[in-house]
């Protein structure tokens, strides 16, 4: 999906939106929040800590998690109230503000500070030069997105232009991109976890590189909502913050396989063993953010990359579209 698709899904969105609050039936019933994550993903690990370690009933929260599959869906369905916050890319707000809404999205709490994929070779590899990619047939995620705008930084950066010094396929919907690969499409393919992990162990791909590392850190995935929604429910996002940030602190002080037991209940269907091997590789590359704050220099390097992938219209202030004042109070409440 690229910015003009985007744009006839928020227009749509809008047309039907009606208005809702988090509320609670009384002042001793906790407060309701509904949540839209962008997919479930091992990537988030520390939103489901925040679930399972009780973190949200701590502060009095009765979180409904709902996975929206996807940034259009995940934006379009928080524009029509049906969620509260939305766990998405931040890019997905600087959409939504390009087309002038009176009431934009405003980041607040930072999950994820790097590109989440990763570079996947057909076969291994005894040395790595990105000038291998050259010539190649390279599977690559949608236009538009956040993966397929760090991907094609990473490259450019490597003097790699994915739209001339490669066959660049973008057409395979996200949930096709790998068994394509598997079934033979592609020398180089672009992945998330766990499905690297996966194909390295049953030999159908090997990791060569992590666009993670190459693009830097960005407000990957954040916690955001409408500016309204925000101004009539401070106490609740401030306690949503809250336990995001405690649950931040859990991830990054506790052992791999205390998170793996944390957060399996989310991912019945993924071996253990491998989301022990994905955690580790994410914390190793520090795609986990220690803390909530959207960073200023991370915002100004995801405008580059935006306006390196021809996605950006005009680069969007950190001021109009992040508020970092419930991340800094929930920094200070664990002090």
């Amino acid at each position: 999906m690229g910015r003009k698709m985007f744009i006839l899904l928020l227009i749509s969105a809008l047309s039907f939106g009606t208005i809702l609050s988090a509320c609670g039936n009384n002042e001793d019933d906790p407060t309701k929040l509904r949540v839209g994550e962008v997919t479930r993903s091992i990537f988030y690990a520390p939103q489901y800590v925040a679930l399972s370690q009780g973190f949200f009933e701590d502060e009095g929260l009765e979180v409904e998690l709902i996975t929206t599959w996807g940034g259009d869906k995940t934006m379009t369905t928080l524009l029509a109230n049906g969620i509260d916050i939305a766990l998405v890319g931040s890019e997905t707000s600087i959409y939504v503000y390009q087309q002038g809404s009176d009431d934009p999205v405003i980041n607040f709490a930072q999950l994820t500070q790097t590109d989440g994929s990763f570079l996947v070779s057909r076969d291994p590899l005894s040395s790595f030069s990105w000038n291998l990619l050259k010539g190649s047939t390279f599977l690559g995620q949608r236009k538009g997105g956040m993966p397929q705008m760090a991907g094609e930084f990473a490259l450019k950066k490597h003097g790699i232009d994915p739209h001339n010094d490669m066959e660049l396929i973008q057409n395979i919907e996200f949930a096709n991109i790998a068994s394509a690969f598997a079934s033979g499409t592609g020398d180089f393919v672009q992945l998330f976890e766990p499905t690297a992990t996966v194909f390295e162990q049953e030999g159908t791909g090997y990791v060569i590189a992590s666009f993670g590392i190459e693009s830097g850190h960005l407000p990957y995935t954040v916690y955001m909502s409408k500016e309204s929604f925000i101004k009539n429910n401070k106490d609740a996002v401030q306690k949503y913050t809250n336990a995001i940030h405690k649950a931040q602190k859990w991830v990054e002080t506790n052992s791999v396989k205390q998170i793996k037991d944390a957060i399996s209940p989310f991912f019945e269907d993924i071996d253990e063993e491998i989301i022990e091997l994905v955690i580790d590789r994410y914390r190793a590359q520090g795609s986990y953010a220690t803390d909530p704050i959207v960073d200023e220099n991370e915002w100004n390097n995801l405008l580059d990359v935006m306006v390196e992938a021809g996605e950006l219209e005009e680069r969007a202030s950190h001021q109009i579209l992040v508020d970092n004042s419930f991340a800094e109070k929930a920094i200070k409440s664990l002090e």
